[in-house]
């Protein structure tokens, strides 16, 4: 368990700041390499969550899609300095609760 989580931490902050990088390229006039080195995390982001064991493809991307929304929340919080409201820390807890049920439930 503790390895998933590793491994959607670091697919999280590969897509969230590749992204940001190439955000900062196009969007604020930072040079070119910034979108360069985003593009190449981003392609690292893709092959990240291919490590995981879970032999579902579908299963692992919605459970990363969970976690993906709670670091977008932390990233905007500690990047962007926009504090989360409560709704933002409700929805982000939902997801965290859902992201579990997905990956840990007993199946038969």
């Amino acid at each position: 368990m503790f390895a998933a989580i590793v491994l959607f931490l670091v697919a999280g902050l590969a897509e969230i700041g590749g992204g940001y990088l190439v955000w900062l390229w196009l969007r604020e006039g930072k040079p070119m390499w910034f979108g360069i080195v985003g593009s190449i995390i981003l392609i690292a982001y893709g092959i990240i969550p291919t490590m995981q064991t879970f032999p579902s493809f579908g299963r692992v991307y919605a459970a990363y899609g969970g976690v993906f929304i709670v670091l977008a929340v932390l990233w905007s919080w500690w990047v962007d300095r926009k504090v989360p409201d409560a709704y933002d820390w409700a929805g982000a807890a939902f997801c965290i609760v859902g992201v579990s049920i997905m990956l840990w439930a007993p199946r038969h």
